[in-house]
């Protein structure tokens, strides 16, 4: 298991090391120990979700406030997304900058995204099925949402045209309006 530093700090792309053969593929999805190596403090996860969306749905951006604050640990199970994390803590030097990867089923990658930041994605394929360890429980009353296209962030999301978001995510606050960390 490899990890690169992103563009943002503590944003981490994990690559895991892929034995392949005739029978097919084996790789570690998750060891913790090697998890704790890569990003910085003591991480435990308490919470797994997962999604199936087809092309063009956009998931986020979301994320939850203290003391609910989560981090998210996310890869593609089937298919391909665009993956992006967002700096929302206040009086960050990366405040509002954004990092994007592609993770999919056939690279494997997996992308580490701290409490402080808002997680969304796009999905490229015709489907995806999407993974997230989370290190606390989904709280109704914690949830918070950014808009998606907030030209403020400027995410340059692979598709354009025919985007898909839930009514809930389309009318989510610009990030000048949010509450954050």
């Amino acid at each position: 298991m490899t990890a690169a530093a992103a563009t943002l700090d503590g944003v981490v792309v994990i690559e895991p090391q892929v034995f392949t053969d005739a029978r097919g593929y084996f790789f570690e999805s998750f060891n913790a120990e090697r998890f704790r190596e890569r990003v910085a403090g003591d991480v435990t996860f308490v919470q797994d979700n997962q999604s199936l969306s087809r092309k063009g749905v956009v998931r986020g951006l979301h994320y939850q406030i203290a003391p609910k604050a989560q981090g998210k640990l996310v890869r593609a199970l089937a298919g391909e997304i665009f993956d992006v994390a967002v700096d929302i803590r206040k009086g960050s030097k990366q405040f509002g900058q954004w990092f994007g990867t592609i993770l999919s089923a056939e690279n494997k990658k997996q992308l580490w995204v701290p409490e402080g930041y808002a997680h969304g994605f796009q999905v490229l394929s015709e489907t995806a099925e999407v993974l997230y360890k989370t290190t606390d429980f989904w709280s109704a009353a914690h949830e918070r949402a950014i808009r998606w296209d907030d030209p403020t962030l400027a995410i340059d999301w692979p598709l354009k045209e025919g985007c898909i978001v839930s009514g809930k995510d389309g009318e989510a606050p610009l990030l000048a309006d949010a509450t954050l960390f």
